[in-house]
């Protein structure tokens, strides 16, 4: 946890209820987070609408708990929703989601670990080797509010014709800037993270 971060919303627990979802708004004056009732402690790098709501998938956390030797339960990474069945590592950038409530969220980014996340696990240079292993999970904005409906079914509707994938995209912004112009490919992603690159290719002249 940052020095100037108070409290964190990392811990997660299961609920049995539907969770309206519903867009948040700018990152630092808006509601932060997306699911109604969940805290989000650092609203400076964490939250808003392109942060709305955080995925991460069951068979993600299966390759984690072989790889670290130890039991990791839903909610261990932090995320308000656990998939099953779905392609974390090659969703698009942009790609939509229809649930069965009639949510609909838009893939956005991959997590870019923090100092809290690393607490939260306990593992030694766990920040690297998360970024490294470049199973990132989610970040959704929130297209159409709705719910999210435990064991509700989730729809790939939508998904971008440039096909920048959200293991590319993260590889490429973490480790391979050499590539920055890709991501000018997908127009989906934040604008912050849009602004970012472009600064950097300016750089980069």
């Amino acid at each position: 946890m940052g020095k100037d971060v108070a409290t964190t919303g990392i811990i997660k627990r299961p609920v049995s209820e539907p969770v309206q979802v519903r867009a948040p708004g700018p990152k630092t004056t808006g509601l932060h987070s997306g699911v109604v009732g969940d805290h989000i402690g650092d609203t400076r790098h964490h939250g808003g609408d392109d942060q709305a709501v955080y995925a991460y998938g069951a068979e993600d956390y299966a390759w984690w708990s072989a790889e670290l030797g130890r039991d990791l339960p839903p909610g261990m990474f932090g995320e308000n929703l656990t998939t099953s069945g779905l392609d974390l590592v090659g969703g698009v950038i942009g790609e939509k989601w229809r649930f069965g409530s009639g949510l609909v969220l838009q893939v956005t980014f991959g997590r870019i670990p923090c100092l809290t996340f690393q607490n939260r696990m306990g593992e030694r240079h766990w920040l690297k080797r998360f970024a490294l292993a470049n199973r990132t999970g989610a970040y959704l904005r929130v297209v159409t509010p709705g719910a999210l409906v435990p064991g509700d079914r989730i729809t790939v509707v939508d998904r971008p014709a440039h096909g920048l994938t959200l293991a590319e995209s993260y590889e490429i912004y973490m480790h391979d800037r050499a590539r920055m112009a890709r991501l000018l490919d997908a127009p989906e992603l934040p604008p912050s993270l849009i602004a970012d690159v472009r600064e950097q290719l300016a750089k980069l002249g």
